[in-house]
């Protein structure tokens, strides 16, 4: 496929996803970047508020039609849930040839749609214009358990801490530094909607408890698992090592990792691997970055597969 000169815009760019994927359209050789829409910085050089980008393209406030009319061959939206639908539309009636990655929770249960957590699903990519991306959290559940699901006697239990950068930028407790301060706020304890994704992505029961702290960027998922029989630790970390022995952006350690150390970085970190004393439980630690790996970063390898280009361009290891 010819990947010259690709044109890309991004509705929603004002959040902190909509940032980082500038960063990385901005180093990436084979896009241009076309439009940026965001209402909150409507008529302001993107260049103004994005250190990595070089040029006077300005943001604008550009409705479905609008987004449609500018003809670009990829879209990424990154609005809030339940927003996505009118610019598919309006995208899909224009320009029915246009890649559209979501990175909202809209199209993730639509099997009509790729979705697209690479490191698992790279070979159900049938070369489709729709591709949904997975949630942050959801990745970090899905990474942890996957390896394993074959051998599990009990939905695995699932508890996560998210930096406040995770709540986005519109105003709320969650990502309000004052009441986060000296703080940990439990929220949505059951039914969250990562926990319904991965369970529906995984094909089986998961249980998710999430809470914000003080942070502001980076997650970390702790998953009790109950293996149906008895296993050592180095056999499970071999299948860990075996899962994602070609993927670079999935580090897997011995040690449970720090969610200070991913911070900023655009690989997951998978380690701990405690073993219960009878052999059938083990606690599985992963890390990464809610912005990137959890959001821009996939997006961008999802981009660079659906153009048959090399899934980590512009993406620094």
């Amino acid at each position: 496929m010819d990947t010259a000169g690709k044109t890309i815009g991004i509705v929603g760019a004002r959040g902190h996803t909509g940032a980082e994927l500038i960063r990385m359209i901005a180093a990436h050789p084979a896009l241009e970047l076309v439009f940026v829409s965001s209402r909150g910085l409507d008529g302001r050089r993107v260049a103004d508020h994005n250190d990595a980008y070089r040029g006077e393209l300005r943001y604008a406030t550009l409705d479905p039609q609008a987004v449609a009319a500018k003809h670009a061959e990829i879209v990424v939206l990154a609005l809030p849930n339940g927003r996505a639908a009118p610019y598919v539309e309006a995208i899909n009636a224009a320009e029915p040839d246009t890649l559209i990655v979501d990175l909202s929770a809209d199209y993730r249960f639509d099997p009509s749609w790729y979705y697209g957590l690479p490191e698992l699903t790279r070979g159900k990519w049938q070369g489709g214009k729709h591709i949904s991306n997975p949630g942050c959290y959801a990745t970090a559940i899905e990474l942890s358990v996957a390896p394993l699901k074959d051998l599990l006697a009990a939905p695995p239990v699932c508890f996560g801490v998210s930096g406040y950068s995770g709540a986005g930028t519109a105003p709320s407790d969650k990502n309000n530094p004052e009441k986060l301060r000296d703080n940990l706020m439990p929220y949505a304890l059951t039914g969250h909607g990562h926990e319904k994704e991965a369970a529906f992505q995984l094909g089986i029961p998961v249980e998710f408890m999430p809470h914000v702290a003080p942070h502001f960027r980076g997650l970390t998922v702790t998953t009790n698992l109950y293996l149906s029989r008895v296993m050592k630790r180095d056999e499970v970390m071999a299948r860990f090592h075996a899962a994602y022995a070609n993927d670079p952006l999935v580090h897997v350690g011995d040690d449970a990792p720090w969610v200070s150390r991913v911070a900023g970085k655009h690989h997951a970190e998978i380690g701990g691997f405690a073993m219960s004393a009878d052999g059938r439980r083990v606690v599985v630690v992963a890390t990464l970055d809610n912005l990137l790996k959890g959001a821009a970063t996939q997006a961008m390898q999802n981009i660079n597969l659906a153009l048959g280009l090399d899934e980590y361009t512009a993406i620094p290891m």
